[in-house]
């Protein structure tokens, strides 16, 4: 099946087939959260991206082949209710981006701007989203065979950035890192997977950038 990555919570999976990494993308509730689990097609190393919830069904997706790592894009509860339950019966790294560690229920591995996550043989590049939270990272899949994958957590969705409580320093931080460190960086063709709902590319949002910085959301 054509890959849209329409899920809804309690329903199926999506599932994307890369040339080196498949894409497992789920719904959890109550809040209609993305969790994506990448999985290397050649060494079958698998790492979660958001434990938001539903630790069961978040399991039953990663099976008997084990989770390297867990990432937490940031620190907000609605996506790691499920973290201290999928490390306890895996024992995968816990990863989040210095800034936002102290949010989180456990102790982490910290990241920083410019940092990759192995996933097996494929590697993520961690970009950092200052606004949404200090600490809100996307991460950058480059595939050598097609266009670039980019999980964006919460501070990109189709139609603008995430939320900032009509902060406008934090609205200023935020929709400038991601028009200079996804926009400016990144063909139109990169697909990307925000932290909830549906995905977009990075083409179909560009031109109304302008609008966005507009508005102030």
């Amino acid at each position: 099946m054509t890959y849209t990555g329409d899920v809804t919570p309690g329903g199926p999976p999506a599932v994307r087939q890369l040339d080196r990494l498949t894409i497992t993308k789920v719904s959890v509730g109550p809040m209609d959260n993305n969790a994506y689990l990448l999985r290397c097609t050649a060494t079958g190393d698998q790492v979660l991206i958001d434990a938001a919830n539903e630790a069961p069904r978040l399991l039953d997706l990663v099976g008997d082949a084990g989770l390297a790592a867990v990432v937490t894009t940031h620190q907000h509860m609605d996506h790691w209710v499920a973290l201290e339950e999928v490390v306890a019966k895996t024992g995968a790294r816990v990863l989040v981006h210095a800034e936002d560690a102290a949010g989180l229920p456990i102790e982490a591995e910290t990241l920083t701007d410019g940092d990759t996550v192995p996933v097996g043989d494929c590697a993520l590049e961690v970009i950092h989203l200052r606004g949404h939270t200090p600490g809100s990272v996307a991460l950058l899949y480059r595939d050598p065979a097609g266009p670039p994958h980019l999980f964006t957590g919460d501070s990109l969705f189709p139609g603008g950035v995430g939320n900032t409580d009509q902060d406008p320093e934090r609205f200023g931080q935020l929709i400038d890192d991601v028009e200079h460190r996804l926009f400016d960086r990144l063909p139109d063709e990169t697909w990307f997977y925000p932290g909830h709902g549906r995905d977009s590319t990075l083409g179909a949002e560009r031109s109304a950038l302008p609008q966005w910085r507009a508005r102030g959301w």
